[in-house]
């Protein structure tokens, strides 16, 4: 089979792709601010991850099935390393008090600014890599470091008046004491103002940061070509809007969910630190193959889920505990 070669054409025929689904949804879907109710939600997830697999096997045909499970791959690493962003972005909305129905726009725009950070964190580690072989063992011991460290990190991002971020927005602009519709700016006293909503926007953008420099070398144990990374970081961020409201009052299901978070870091770094990278590193005879960390990943993360959903509905039965809920 011929495999065509990824021009800028490509890049530029999936961004627009990309923008134009936003401009959608903006403009046609949510034009009138609305609560995402769960069918919504469920249609809407399902829409996109039809079409990450849909891309999956264009890969497949255009491709290989090399690249094709490379991609597939890359995508569950990020969905399932965004879940714990999920819920950091429930609990950022429960602190700020926002409204349901304007959850939705808070997430489009703040889909806008992930792009922009993962397109440029991409490029600049896909520069590195293509330079530097060992830049692939320092990420590999990074994530296993991230793993171990999410087990007991308690985020900064759950309490909200603490985030620099934040504080530094309020010194610098005033900030009106209520909601103003759809809208993050406004005007207070004759003067430039931000809205409550400008503020969870920027948490938000602030939370996906912090993900990013985590689950963006992730994706790199799989594969060096910046394409599929890219591709497989957008199609995962733009689910995560409608995967947010389909599993937001459940997250609190998820008790065990940080443990498989944390074993899937765990275990890509060390997948990095085993693999050779390089004519420098070919003492490196562990060679992982991409189906192997496909599965790997999955049976992580499906243990994890359905072991936290037969402990919270044992207690719900005996009356032990009832599981939090969270309701977008």
């Amino acid at each position: 089979m011929n495999r065509i070669e990824i021009t800028p054409w490509h890049w530029i025929s999936f961004i627009l792709f990309v923008l134009a689904c936003i401009a959608l949804d903006l403009g046609v879907f949510q034009r009138r601010a609305h609560a995402i109710k769960f069918g919504e939600a469920f249609v809407r997830t399902a829409l996109w991850f039809g079409l990450a697999m849909l891309f999956a096997a264009g890969m497949a045909h255009w491709r290989g099935r090399e690249d094709a499970e490379a991609f597939t791959t890359g995508y569950l690493i990020e969905v399932s390393l965004s879940l714990d962003n999920l819920l950091v972005i429930a609990l950022i909305f429960e602190a700020l008090q926002v409204p349901a129905a304007l959850q939705h726009r808070v997430l489009v725009w703040g889909i806008l600014g992930a792009l922009v950070m993962r397109g440029v964190m991409i490029a600049a580690g896909a520069a590195l890599v293509q330079r530097f072989d060992w830049v692939l063992y320092a990420f590999g011991a990074f994530l296993i470091f991230a793993g171990v460290k999410m087990l007991f990190d308690r985020k900064e991002m759950m309490q909200p008046e603490k985030n620099p971020v934040l504080r530094l927005a309020r010194k610098t602009f005033p900030v009106t004491q209520n909601f103003e519709g759809q809208n993050f700016f406004s005007r207070l006293d004759g003067r430039f103002a931000l809205t409550p909503l400008a503020l969870v926007l920027l948490l938000v953008e602030t939370s996906d940061l912090i993900f990013a420099v985590d689950s963006v070398p992730a994706v790199f144990s799989v594969t060096r070509q910046a394409f599929i990374v890219f591709t497989s970081n957008v199609f995962a961020i733009l689910g995560l809007r409608s995967l947010y409201f389909l599993l937001a009052g459940a997250l609190g299901y998820f008790r065990y969910l940080k443990f498989g978070l944390s074993l899937v870091l765990v275990v890509i770094g060390l997948k990095m630190l085993l693999e050779p990278h390089g004519p420098k590193t070919k003492w490196f005879q562990v060679e992982i193959p991409t189906g192997v960390s496909l599965m790997t990943v999955a049976a992580i993360l499906i243990s994890a889920i359905v072991l936290s959903v037969m402990v919270a509905e044992r207690e719900k039965r005996t009356g032990a505990g009832q599981p939090p809920n969270r309701k977008p």
